[in-house]
């Protein structure tokens, strides 16, 4: 990315269900679901959202491999996306085992994402 014109943050958990590709992606539309940017289009090269690029950062606590990039992407309706993942994000307890809800134990997952727009 040349210009980076936003920075957006989120947090996204999955309660029970212990679903990482879940709480990423409400991690992303954490981020972007409190912005508006109207003007970004008057700024990008030849005024279209196509040319829009965003780099997404997750930091998730734990399988790594499962997390599906093509879901995430998928919650930003503009642009060309980039996923980027890193260690971090959190586990911790919800108390409960709900089999019902598919849990496998009861940990509840957190994932804190960077949501970088420009072109």
């Amino acid at each position: 990315m040349e210009k980076v014109m936003f920075i957006e943050l989120g947090m996204g958990t999955d309660l029970h269900g212990q679903n990482i590709t879940k709480a990423a992606v409400r991690a992303v539309q954490n981020a972007i679901h409190h912005n508006s940017m109207p003007g970004l289009r008057s700024v990008l090269p030849g005024g279209s959202l196509d040319n829009m690029k965003v780099n997404v950062k997750l930091a998730v606590p734990c399988d790594r491999d499962l997390l599906d990039h093509e879901a995430v992407k998928a919650a930003l309706p503009y642009g060309t996306v980039t996923v980027e993942i890193m260690d971090g994000g959190m586990l911790t307890t919800s108390g409960v085992v709900l089999p019902d809800k598919d849990d496998k134990n009861d940990l509840i997952y957190v994932v804190v994402a960077s949501v970088e727009v420009g072109y």
